[in-house]
């Protein structure tokens, strides 16, 4: 840079930090994220190699690297079985019916108590709405049993006063998926709504009083205002929804399935858990397991690739 004499004189550019040195200068931060961190390292983490045995006959006496390398064998074997298309079927089937009618129910409820009035009806609707996710899958399995049950259950005993016949849900194949996500939807929506909630939070007070000003009715409030405000936030979960498409766990379809619904509840995670835990095929089940995990992977990459093309929104 030259100064008024015409001298040309050189800066000394600032020194950069090492990666130690910031550490060291925020160590509060890092020290305060140790514990999530630790517990990723060493239980998601560090169990991947296990995956190995997919890929090997795994015998507990060989361990793992000392059991036999078959390659593709167990894959193979999975994509050859008679009942491959059924367990994708029921898998999508399920996880596709709760994304669509589970995942706009929270954005509705946590738009509706926006709009009420601060005092016992919001309080009194949000802990009624709340509290379903605190009942554990084992009770609430217990429940939709008794319920449905079709010689004692409440929702029998209403079907017979309205002059219907009573219906065996539980044996039913053709109504698990609807009992399953419908349950799903009872105890989730509203701890769903928490994050919607807190996301409109954020909305500017000013906004809505202009536009009350303006003339604008509560809906177009709520469709001008708020919902653009939450749309970041909806896309991010449904992109993460999307990615563990295949991911439903197996507790609660074990607990509210039988031999009767198993052409609807026969799913992935059950058929995982009964050939590793169960049957005691543990490289089979790990290739089953390893499998579906891919799929997911795949899908998340996918959804949030077309979300940053489509709406600048993305996990990455």
């Amino acid at each position: 840079m030259a100064n008024q004499n015409g001298v040309v004189s050189l800066e000394a550019k600032p020194k950069k930090k090492s990666i130690w040195e910031k550490i060291f200068k925020s160590w509060q931060l890092y020290v305060f994220i140790l514990p999530a961190f630790l517990y990723f390292l060493i239980f998601a983490y560090g169990p991947m190699y296990g995956v190995v045995i997919a890929f090997k006959d795994y015998m507990p006496s060989l361990g793992i690297w000392g059991s036999p390398w078959v390659g593709m064998k167990h894959f193979e074997r999975f994509f050859d079985s008679y009942y491959f298309w059924d367990l994708i079927k029921n898998t999508l089937g399920i996880s596709v019916y709760s994304l669509i009618v589970g995942f706009p129910l929270p954005i509705i409820l946590a738009l509706a108590l926006n709009e009420a009035k601060d005092g016992f009806f919001k309080k009194f609707t949000q802990t009624v709405t709340y509290a379903p996710n605190f009942i554990s899958v084992v009770v609430m399995a217990g429940m939709m049993i008794s319920f449905l049950s079709p010689s004692t259950g409440i929702i029998n005993h209403f079907l017979e006063f309205l002059g219907f016949e009573r219906i065996s849900f539980m044996t039913d194949p053709k109504w698990f998926k609807t009992i399953y996500v419908l349950s799903g939807v009872w105890q989730g929506t509203g701890w769903g709504s928490v994050i919607y909630l807190a996301a409109l939070s954020g909305v500017d007070t000013q906004l809505h009083e202009a536009a009350t000003v303006d003339g604008a009715t509560r809906l177009q409030r709520i469709w001008y205002i708020n919902l653009p405000t939450i749309v970041p936030t909806m896309v991010i979960l449904l992109i993460m929804n999307v990615g563990s498409l295949m991911a439903m766990g197996y507790e609660k379809i074990l607990l509210l399935q039988n031999p009767l619904n198993m052409e609807s509840s026969n799913v992935i995670a059950t058929f995982v858990y009964k050939q590793g835990l169960l049957d005691a095929q543990y490289s089979y089940a790990a290739a089953v397991g390893l499998f579906n995990s891919l799929i997911n992977a795949v899908l998340l990459i996918i959804v949030n690739k077309i979300s940053r093309k489509v709406s600048d929104v993305s996990l990455w």
